[in-house]
């Protein structure tokens, strides 16, 4: 079977305007491909530079592959199975600064370059000591960055109009101004001169940006049946959904440079992305750390199974729509669209999403992306809401245990052990709790306010909120005598229970 580059012959030539930091599946399915589509629609003429950030890496596949590669989308749309296969033709060529220093730093060469996007993972933003301005190239992204940034005004002599605009993707809270704070220090470390660092305030701009599309990557066990429906083998297939939302936080004028919505895609700019990401963190992460604990206990195993049961989907729709939404501040219309999109995304049949693995760290995601839910529901109706207050018992029934082995505490689900991970000390309170537990209702709602005093987790004496007390002990107290499909649905409501 013939290659992709084989059958595809030349690609337009454009100018590189976009340099990306990271060559994964992650932005090659969510920048460049809407930067393709941008070309293809006629609002934006551009190509992409890529730049392998770590020591191994995908360059020479994607240059063999004159960059070209297969982007498919799958999963629900308007309660419809879709599946959409595109040839990204956005990507110019890869470069490793590992191997070629002298061609990554040529880049900044380019007058035409505009803005540079990074997806370097969580830890790809940070302060690495040791890297110096003559290494070739520095371990970190940030340093790599300082030094690249710092070759470009000595090009262009610290012409005003040559300064770049900085777009993160890591997935780090505000992480413009992390990685503006981190190129900075390495700026004064190094003792740059102090008309660069003059220059990066005036004429460069870091945005925070928060990105959302589930990039499956390469599907290695659909690949050859794949490349038979395609007509041609692609090794660089990259496999997402269709979602797609993209909030980027800076001076809306960068938008009319990269006309994101002009082709279509839901990419907003704003000045205060924080109520994005909390539509975000309480609708898509909320929704799940307050559900899969209680169905993963009811024998489910995946999202969409969960989705598809209709007691656990009563369960999600209610505690979104009676609980979690009604606090939000961005107008309703848009949370409601949010929302109807998630739970599309959830039933998607192309994504396998264990529980098991979503309900790793527990804890401290029931704090990050739900507890901020309950406290602020409980404050506007004076008292705790059910659904949530019934989330938190679940946590606490699915941290049942009393030995720790490799890491993890030992769960029982109908008989079969299952692990429970998290942080050690975290572990080692629930394994306490558990021992000491007499399998009594008394016994249970002690064990659950001893969660709730628990200030070094939650950051305050839940005890305090007004009837979350007894409603947790009354909801763990059925879980453990009824089970959890039977208690969640009760808790979802009257019809659940009849389901």
């Amino acid at each position: 079977m013939k290659k992709l580059a084989e059958i595809h012959g030349a690609k337009t030539a454009r100018k590189e305007r976009i340099m990306q930091f990271g060559e994964g599946n992650f932005l090659r399915a969510f920048v460049d491909w809407m930067v393709h589509k941008m070309n293809a629609a006629g609002v934006y003429d551009g190509s992409v530079v890529l730049v392998q950030p770590i020591a191994r890496g995908l360059t020479d596949l994607i240059n063999e592959n004159n960059g070209l590669y297969t982007v498919i989308l799958r999963g629900v749309e308007n309660g419809k199975v879709v599946e959409d296969a595109t040839i990204v033709e956005s990507v110019s060529r890869c470069v490793d600064p590992y191997r070629d220093f002298k061609d990554f730093m040529a880049i900044g060469e380019n007058p035409d370059l505009r803005f540079i996007v990074s997806n370097t993972t969580e830890a790809g933003i940070a302060y690495a000591a040791g890297d110096k301005p003559t290494d070739a190239p520095p371990a970190s992204y940030p340093a790599k960055l300082a030094v690249f940034l710092h070759h470009r005004w000595l090009t262009f002599k610290g012409a005003a109009d040559k300064g770049l605009v900085m777009v993160p993707c890591e997935l780090i809270d505000r992480n413009g101004d992390k990685l503006k704070e981190t190129v900075y220090r390495w700026a004064e470390e190094w003792k740059y001169e102090s008309a660069f660092i003059d220059w990066l305030k005036s004429s460069c701009d870091f945005l925070n940006s928060l990105v959302d599309r589930i990039v499956t990557g390469y599907p290695k066990e659909e690949a050859e049946a794949i490349w038979n429906k395609l007509g041609y083998r692609d090794d660089l297939l990259d496999t997402a959904e269709p979602f797609l939302v993209w909030v980027i936080e800076g001076n809306k004028k960068y938008g009319d440079e990269l006309p994101f919505r002009k082709a279509g895609f839901d990419v907003i700019w704003t000045d205060d992305m924080t109520p994005y990401r909390t539509r975000k963190v309480r609708i898509l992460n909320g929704a799940h750390t307050s559900s899969v604990l209680g169905a993963y206990l009811a024998g489910v195993d995946t999202v969409r199974e969960m989705v598809e049961d209709p007691v656990f989907a009563a369960y999600v729709r209610n505690i979104l729509n009676e609980e979690i939404m009604p606090i939000l501040t961005l107008p309703k219309k848009d949370v409601q669209q949010f929302a109807a999109a998630v739970l599309e995304r959830f039933a998607n049949p192309f994504i396998k999403h264990r529980l098991l693995d979503i309900s790793l760290n527990s804890v401290s995601k029931f704090k990050a992306r739900v507890l901020p839910s309950l406290q602020e529901a409980a404050a506007a109706k004076g008292k705790a809401t059910s659904l949530l207050a019934f989330s938190l018992s679940a946590l606490v029934a699915f941290y049942r245990g009393t030995k720790i082995v490799d890491g993890a505490l030992q769960g029982d689900r109908n008989g079969v052990s299952y692990p429970i991970r998290d942080d050690l000390p975290v572990l080692e309170t629930f394994a306490k709790l558990w021992t000491t537990y007499d399998n009594t209702d008394a016994g249970a709602k002690k064990l659950m306010d001893a969660v709730l005093a628990n200030e070094a987790w939650w950051g305050d004496d839940l005890r305090k909120i007004p009837g979350l007390s007894d409603t947790c002990g009354a909801a763990l107290v059925d879980i453990l005598k009824n089970g959890a499909k039977a208690a969640v649905a009760r808790a979802a409501g009257a019809d659940a229970a009849e389901t």
